[in-house]
C-alpha cells in the first residue's frame, strides 16, 4: 500500500475539459459560504455575511474545560483557560480575510475542490491577545525557528489523518497585530469561526488563521506538515512549488442596480450611476483602483476612501454616465509595493491566489 504521506505533495485533481462541478464539490459548497457581494458596502462585514470555510467538522468545544497550551522550545510553558485569555490586555484589529482558493472555480482547467467564485472574503474586527505577548511570557528558547499552531478540527485529506496545523516563522509570529482572538465584531467567536479562540494573521490568506486553536508549539526546525505542503503554487504534480502566504492585491465591485435571479446579471436604468467597491492587499496599502466599463478596453481611476484599519480593505467609487446597452464592468487594484491585480487568472494546480477580477455583466435599460 502506498505511503499516505507521499500524497501530501500531490495537488488535488484538475477537472477534465467540460467536466461539471461534482456532487462532492456541491456538498462542500453547501457547508461553506461566500460573502454576498452586495455586502461590500459594509466597512465591517456582519458576522453572518462573512465568508466561511471549514475544512473538516466544526468542533463542539466546552469552554470550561478548554485550555490553550503554549510549549515546545520555551522556558516557561503556559496553560491558559478562556478566562485567562479574556483577562489579559487585548487589542482589536480590523482585518480583511480572504480564502486562498477564492476564484478557483473561474480557472481553466478547473482545480477540483471548494468551488469558490469571488466572494470568499470578509472584514471583521478581531479582538484578542497579541501572540507576541504569549510567546514572550513563555520565554522562547535560543534557536527557536518556527511556531506551530494546532486546531481542534480533525479529519482526513488525501489519505492523511490529521489535526489542522499551520506554522509561522518566529519573526512572523512576533508581528505586532498577530492575535489569539476570542471575539469577532465585539462578541464571542461564533462556533463556525473558531470558538473559543483562533489565530488571526493580518495580511495572510485564510489558511494561516487556525481556528479552534488548542496548541501553540515552538520548534527548532522547519514545519513540513500537510497544510503547509498543500498550500503551494504548482504548475505540475510533484513540484515543490512556491508557498502561498500573503494576500495578492484585489478589488471587487459591489454589484450595481438589481440582479436577474438566475444569472445574477445586473440591470439598471440609464443615467448617472455610482460604482463602488472594496480593494485590499496583504503586501501593502492599496494606492490606486482602476475601473473599466468596456471589459478592459479603457480604464479610469476611481476615488479611494479610507479603510477601517491598516489590514482592512478600503472603499473606492466612480460616477458612471451609463448609456443603454450591455456592458462588463471590471476593476483592478494597485498596492504600494508595485503589485497589480492581473487581468487574467494566474493558473496553478491548487487553484490558489486567483486575484483577477471576473467582471460584472450589466444591462443598462433606456430611461
Amino acid at each position: 500500500m502506498p505511503d499516505p504521506l507521499s500524497r501530501i505533495s500531490e495537488p488535488g485533481r484538475v477537472a477534465d475539459a467540460g467536466e461539471a462541478i461534482s456532487a462532492d464539490e456541491l456538498l462542500l459548497a453547501s457547508r461553506n459560504h461566500a460573502m454576498p457581494l452586495e455586502a461590500l458596502r459594509y466597512d465591517v462585514t456582519p458576522v453572518g455575511l462573512h465568508y466561511l470555510l471549514v475544512h473538516y467538522d466544526i468542533p463542539l468545544v466546552d469552554e470550561t474545560s478548554w485550555r490553550l497550551r503554549v510549549g515546545g522550545a520555551v522556558r516557561d510553558p503556559l496553560v491558559l483557560s478562556l478566562e485567562d485569555l479574556r483577562a489579559m490586555p487585548s487589542r482589536t484589529v480590523p482585518v480583511t480575510l480572504e480564502c486562498a482558493g477564492n476564484g478557483r472555480a473561474a480557472m481553466t482547467p478547473r482545480p477540483v475542490s471548494q468551488p469558490w467564485l469571488s466572494g470568499a472574503v470578509g472584514t471583521a474586527e478581531w479582538t484578542g491577545v497579541p501572540l507576541a505577548q504569549l510567546l514572550r511570557d513563555a520565554d522562547l528558547a535560543p534557536g527557536a525557528l518556527e511556531v506551530v499552531f494546532t486546531g481542534s478540527d480533525h479529519g482526513v485529506e488525501r489519505g492523511v489523518e490529521q489535526d489542522y496545523q499551520r506554522a509561522l516563522t518566529v519573526a512572523d509570529a512576533m508581528a505586532d497585530d498577530v492575535l489569539v482572538a476570542v471575539e469577532m465584531n465585539g462578541a464571542p467567536l461564533p462556533p463556525q469561526h473558531g470558538f473559543p479562540a483562533r489565530l488571526v494573521v493580518p495580511g495572510w490568506y485564510g489558511m494561516a488563521h487556525v481556528k479552534w486553536l488548542k496548541d501553540v508549539t515552538v520548534v527548532h526546525r522547519r514545519f513540513e506538515g500537510f497544510q503547509h505542503a498543500a498550500y503551494r503554487l504548482r504548475q505540475e504534480a510533484g513540484e515543490r512549488g512556491v508557498a502561498v502566504t500573503r494576500i495578492e492585491p484585489r478589488a471587487l465591485l459591489a454589484p450595481p442596480g438589481f440582479p436577474d435571479f438566475m444569472t445574477r446579471r445586473r440591470v439598471l436604468r440609464a443615467g448617472e450611476v455610482l460604482l463602488e467597491g472594496r480593494a485590499w492587499s496583504g503586501w501593502g496599502e492599496v494606492v490606486r483602483v482602476e475601473v473599466s466599463m468596456d471589459d478592459g478596453l479603457t480604464w479610469q481611476d476611481a476615488s479611494l476612501r479610507r479603510g477601517p484599519g491598516r489590514w482592512a480593505w478600503r472603499g473606492f467609487d466612480l460616477l458612471w454616465q451609463a448609456c443603454p446597452g450591455d456592458w462588463t464592468v471590471r476593476v483592478r487594484a494597485h498596492d504600494e509595493t508595485g503589485r497589480r491585480q492581473p487581468d487574467a487568472p494566474p493558473w496553478n494546480r491548487g487553484g490558489f491566489a486567483n486575484n483577477a477580477d471576473p467582471g460584472v455583466p450589466v444591462t443598462v435599460l433606456a430611461d
